[in-house]
Order: structure tokens, then sequence, then C-alpha cells
């Protein structure tokens, strides 16, 4: 092989080097396993009344869903076109909880629900879409979408609710689960555990605040990483 050649392979794979490491450092933890530094908290309960606690906490690096009272934990940034990596587990019981992307108005369902797409934690369900105050396509709507056409919708009253593709991806109670949830203009897919369990294109929104729900039982995230896309992965 003659030297100019040998050159120009070295050149392409520091080329592929470099770009892998851009990639790497353009990912970022959302969570410093400190504080809540790039957060704020959303409870309804805690409305003036400074005496009633959080149902976010941080234990041994973790941050911590104590289910009660609800409400959720949002980032202070709006977020387009990025890949967010969640690793959770329910540390007691299972139970429900959710991820909420492109999050909004606050409190526009039940005096509670920020305006979103939520996909779902709930065990044994994680995976489905839950339209609030905004709406998603999946392919074969009649098979996953809850209910009949005529009652679908994203409000209260609707069926909001977009069945995901498997409910046998996650791992045993108390192991870690690994949810990759990406964002592209109006296309979300999400991933558990390597599985892939759900895909929706024409969302009526694509951007805003990503939230963490206390809702139903005890949750541990230790993991939630955000990086920059610029499409989607198979």
């Amino acid at each position: 092989m003659k030297t100019k050649e040998i050159f120009l392979i070295l050149l392409i794979i520091s080329s592929f080097a470099n770009l892998n490491a851009q990639q790497k450092t353009k990912s970022k933890s959302l969570f410093n396993g400190k504080d809540f530094t790039g957060w704020h908290i959303d409870v309804p309960a805690m409305d003036g009344k400074p005496n009633v606690k959080s149902p976010f906490i941080i234990r041994n690096g973790y941050l911590v869903s104590l289910a009660n009272p609800q409400g959720h934990i949002i980032t202070d940034a709006i977020y387009e076109n990025y890949e967010l990596e969640v690793q959770y587990r329910f540390a007691g019981k299972p139970g429900n909880c959710g991820v909420l992307v492109h999050a909004s108005t606050s409190r526009v369902l039940y005096d509670m629900f920020p305006k979103s797409i939520e996909t779902q934690l709930m065990h044994e369900n994680a995976g489905d879409f839950w339209c609030i105050g905004e709406d998603i396509t999946v392919p074969d709507m009649e098979k996953h979408r809850s209910g009949p056409k005529e009652n679908w919708g994203s409000v209260d009253g609707k069926e909001r609710q977009i069945h995901n593709l498997t409910d046998d991806s996650e791992k045993p109670l108390g192991e870690w689960n690994i949810m990759i949830v990406q964002c592209l203009k109006d296309k979300v897919k999400v991933w558990v555990n390597g599985d892939l369990v759900n895909y929706g294109y024409n969302a009526t929104t694509q951007k805003g605040h990503i939230a963490l729900q206390a809702e139903g039982s005890e949750v541990e995230f230790r993991k939630v990483i955000l990086t920059p896309i610029a499409k989607l992965k198979d």
C-alpha cells in the first residue's frame, strides 16, 4: 500500500473519531445527582402550603419521585430535536409514572397535567402515548388508540391513550429500565430496553419543556441525558 493511501485511510479514521467525540460532547445530563438545578417543581397541593413536603427528593444520587402529592418536576429550558435517555426503576411496588415531552401550558388537564405528550412509564405499559392537550398520530391508529374514532381527542372526556407495540419490554420489578425517546420535528419515537415500543408523527407540537411525574408509585431516576439529533434512528 502506498504512503498516500495509508495517509488517506488514517485521515478518514481520524475524522470519524473526531465526529464521535463531538457527538458525545453534545450529550448532557439534565440531572446533576446533587440538586434540582435546571428544574422547577409544579405540585398543586403545595400551592401556598409551605409545610407540604415535595414529592421529589434526591436520594443516593438519584432523582426520586415519591408519587404523592401528585405533580411534576419540569425543566426550566425548552428543547427540540433531541434524544432523551431516561434510566428508571420502581423501587418498591409497581405503579404509574411518565415522561412528558413538549410540555408547555401548565395544569391544562385536571388542574394538574401540563399540555404535552406523555410517554408512559406505567409498569407493564411503558411506551404508551397519552395526549394531554396535544395530539399525535401512529400507524394503524384504529388498532392502537383507545376507544372508537369519534371519541379520540386530547382533552378531558376524550380517548387520549395510544397503546404501545409491546408490553413485555420492561425488566423485572426492581431492575433498571432504559427508555429512549427521540423527538424530531413532528415525530416522536420510543424504545424501552432496546425494543421499539412506539412511533408517532404529525404531532401538534414540536418543542417544549421535559417533565417527570409524581403519580402512582415511587420511582427512582438515575440518568436523564439529552443529546441533540438531526435524524431518527431505525
